[in-house]
């Protein structure tokens, strides 16, 4: 193949440098075709001068210097803190500092080669280097200009940085030949943006940093963008080609509605219930996320839209991801609708036999109203004669594909649910074809829950507090990050646990256990003591972490917290959030590990949800809080929602404007775009048609 035969399509085996064996590794890197490789972005880039010799050093100069080093000192009772090593070459010694950077013991020893570059400066009429970047050059490997400048790609075992910056350079200027332009050259002058060649050519071979800039924030608004149409047209995909049932809710109806609950709805859900309300009232299928903190009265909002379909003689369907939260869905359910002529159901993975058939008659006939379920709900045997209004309960847990296929052949309006506070940017992004309801204010008459973080040889104190508090006929939770001991034992489980708490610590006391790995009857037959008082301790996995409503459980120990995300604890902590006591939620952790410790600080500080939420965006990022892989969404290659939220607020307007000015992409103009989504998307997020 002639060099100039690459095309966007092209296997890596056939680019210079490369070959089958290469080829191989660059697949494990995710690097298939030329497009791929134009897209293997480098992690870091070096700007750096050629190295002088210490003596020559001016003041006040962005130098870079080359040697050996001589020694060094951590300053830790300084203010701040400082790590301190004096580097020599064959012409002097000088100064180098890092301040606040413990973290360079052990990295920067005595004898390396290292290389730093930064701003020289004058203290104590000495010269020194303060806070430079970088490299530690390994071996008796002789230092170059590839060391210190230019890219540097993420590498392997296998294929280091230089070779992949060899391979891509050979190919980048025909590479760069099929990257076709979205954008009119008007609107990347008024949106400050670069030309998408030039930002390749940048971003694999920048001369300065603002070079580096430009490049990088025309292909992050490119992947942002690119993203925001692919929602903006599910959006109108559904907006102007899918008919739901219109679902009046009169003032009557909202009266009958309202009279099932024995409380006053808080402002918060009235508000909702108001836009879900106007929702139901068009044909134009509801496609709303509702976010509400743990305990902030979401089931009842549920209930109120189910109702609505069924006084419109229509059916509802509510889905969560476990048999315990659907089971803890249907039981609210039936308090609420004692004694009402509304038929409902619960069905999960273990009915069977004759029961099924009856239930699934029941559905198919429009007899029963309410369907309650799990992924059982989805099974091909279940169909609904009219449903109309669809909820799905902790939706992150469910796939796209698995969310359709609830809908089968009938448009649903369809309300997802999560009590994982979801950050803004995220719901622009997981979420972001869906409108977004919140209720933030929780019923009236919950009590505080106080978090404390404690270290095991807080733990004999904890014993005997909660021994009182048991003593006085509350209940606790005990919550471990495994089902059984791993190999180090380093974290504790919940069966070894069991037997601790069971015959050592509260031998006078019930204790039951609970993990994904029992029977669905041995789960609930757990549960309904627990709920009934029968049990006093609980211990678990996070199978409690959603649909536990307990009131009288105001007690949790949740060990190896360190283990868990922020946004994880807080829905843990939420299960003792249930009734007007006072509660308690211990964290326990040997962690030396700081960010950690900070990480479960912020627990103790904080009942926030959505501040929380935003803390463990920041500090795990997105693919612990919702798996993008779950909404069709590919992963990003150098855009950052939380960094670069200005440019995603951008990329959306810009979006949303050209689906609704040419909903097909049929304008010669967009033609890029729609191939550009058609690579990116496939069918995963049902864009095949536009094609």
């Amino acid at each position: 193949m002639q060099p100039n035969d690459v095309k966007p399509d092209t296997p890596m085996q056939f680019l210079k440098g490369v070959g089958p064996a290469r080829a191989a590794i660059l697949e494990k890197l995710g690097v298939k075709t030329a497009s791929d490789l134009l897209e293997y972005y480098p992690r870091q880039w070096y700007f750096a001068p050629e190295p002088v010799k210490i003596a020559r050093l001016l003041p006040n100069h962005i130098v870079t210097l080359a040697g050996i080093v001589e020694s060094t000192d951590f300053q830790m009772f300084r203010r701040p803190p400082y790590f301190e090593a004096y580097i020599t070459d064959d012409a002097g010694s000088c100064r180098v500092i890092w301040f606040n950077a413990r973290y360079l013991q052990g990295k920067i020893n005595v004898g390396q080669k290292i290389i730093v570059w930064g701003k020289t400066a004058v203290y104590k009429h000495q010269l020194q280097l303060t806070n430079p970047k970088f490299i530690i050059v390994e071996g008796d490997k002789e230092i170059s200009a590839d060391d210190f400048s230019g890219p540097v790609y993420p590498a392997t075992a296998e294929l280091s940085s230089g070779q992949l910056k060899k391979i891509i350079h050979y190919s980048l200027d025909n590479l760069l030949q099929s990257a076709e332009e979205f954008f009119a050259k008007e609107f990347l002058k008024k949106s400050n943006l670069i030309e998408r060649k030039t930002a390749y050519q940048w971003i694999h071979n920048p001369s300065d940093e603002e070079q580096l800039a430009k490049a990088k924030r025309r292909l992050k608004y490119d992947e942002l963008f690119i993203m925001q149409t692919a929602l903006a047209l599910r959006r109108y995909k559904v907006r102007h080609f899918e008919k739901a049932i219109p679902l009046k809710c009169t003032d009557e109806i909202d009266s009958r509605i309202r009279k099932r609950f024995p409380f006053l709805l808080t402002a918060d859900q009235d508000k909702v219930i108001e836009e879900i309300a106007g929702d139901l009232a068009k044909d134009i299928p509801m496609n709303r996320l509702l976010q509400g903190d743990v305990g902030s009265g979401k089931t009842v909002v549920a209930l109120y839209a189910a109702l609505v379909a069924i006084a419109n003689k229509q059916q509802a369907a509510i889905m969560a991801p476990t048999e315990i939260l659907a089971e803890q869905h249907f039981i609210n359910i039936e308090r609420y609708l004692r004694n009402s002529s509304v038929k409902r159901v619960l069905i999960t993975g273990g009915i069977a036999g004759q029961q099924r058939k009856e239930i699934i008659d029941g559905i198919q006939s429009g007899d029963t109203n309410i369907v309650v379920g799990t992924v059982a709900l989805l099974q091909e045997d279940i169909q609904f004669k009219n449903l109309a209004v669809v909820v799905i309960d902790e939706q992150h847990k469910f796939g796209v594909l698995q969310r359709a296929s609830l809908r089968k052949n009938t448009t649903p309006h369809c309300l997802v649910m999560t009590a994982t506070p979801i950050p803004r940017t995220l719901a622009m992004t997981a979420f972001g074809d869906l409108d977004v309801s919140i209720i933030k204010m929780p019923p009236p008459g919950r009590g505080q829950v106080i978090t404390r973080y404690i270290t095991h040889k807080d733990l004999p104190k904890a014993y005997e507090f909660i021994r009182e508090r048991l003593k006085a006929k509350k209940q606790a939770f005990f919550v471990y990050p495994r089902i059984v001991d791993g190999e180090n034992g380093d974290v504790k489980a919940a069966i070894s646990e069991y037997e601790n708490l069971s015959k050592r610590i509260f031998p006078e006391f019930k204790i039951g256990l609970l993990h994904g790995q029992m029977s669905s009857d041995e789960k609930q037959k757990i549960m309904a003591e627990f709920r009934a008082g029968r049990i006093n301790c609980l211990v678990s996995t996070v199978l409690i972490e959603v649909g536990i409503d307990v009131p009288n459980a105001t007690i949790m120990v949740i060990e190896n917290a360190d283990r868990f995300g922020l946004a994880q604890l807080h829905q843990l902590r939420g299960r003792i959030a249930r009734s007007s006591s006072r509660a308690y939620c211990l964290l326990v952790s040997q962690t030396e590990n700081e960010d950690a410790q900070s990480r479960l600080e912020i627990m103790t500080r904080s009942s926030d949800g959505f501040e929380i939420a935003e803390n463990d965006l920041k500090l795990r990022g997105p693919g612990e809080l919702l798996s993008a892989r779950q909404h069709g969404l590919p992963d990003f290659k150098i855009a950052n929602i939380i960094e670069d939220f200005e440019l995603l607020t951008l990329a959306r307007r810009d979006a949303f404007e050209l689906v609704e000015a040419d909903p097909f992409l049929k304008l010669a103009g967009h033609k890029n775009i729609r191939t550009e989504l058609l690579r990116r998307f496939s069918d995963s997020v049902g864009l095949a048609d536009i094609a």
